[in-house]
């Protein structure tokens, strides 16, 4: 039976999120973590900061999600579901960097392949 009470829906429609509010904590801390371990390097100190703002924002997601099943605050609920997307537009924005910078570095890699090859076929 479907709960009828506004409250009691947003209850149960956060209930999923809510039993996995341990795993959005453990990666929101990995990932600071991760974000504060790749900081140590020269490179990494330019790109550091995605992991840590995605961790930060899922540990967001995760407060905010405890909050709404505690209360079935409207708000709280709107709050975590904005933030959620945040995380999934910074690693999916961030997982289309990698694959462009992988295919790039494909292309290099084989000109360069191409170059060495005709340049030994010359000797």
């Amino acid at each position: 039976m479907q709960p009828t009470n506004p409250q009691e829906q947003l209850r149960d429609l956060i209930e999923p999120l809510y039993r996995g509010k341990f795993w959005m904590q453990l990666t929101g801390v990995m990932l600071i973590l991760s974000g504060l371990m790749t900081a140590l390097s020269i490179i990494g100190l330019i790109v550091a900061w995605i992991p840590i703002w995605g961790g930060w924002v899922l540990m967001q997601a995760a407060g905010a999600t405890g909050r709404v099943y505690e209360s079935g605050d409207y708000l709280e609920m709107k709050h975590a579901m904005r933030k959620l997307k945040t995380y999934f537009t910074i690693f999916g924005v961030l997982i289309l960097i990698y694959l462009i910078i992988a295919v790039v570095g494909l292309l290099f890699g084989a000109i360069g392949m191409g170059g060495m090859m005709s340049g030994m076929g010359g000797m």
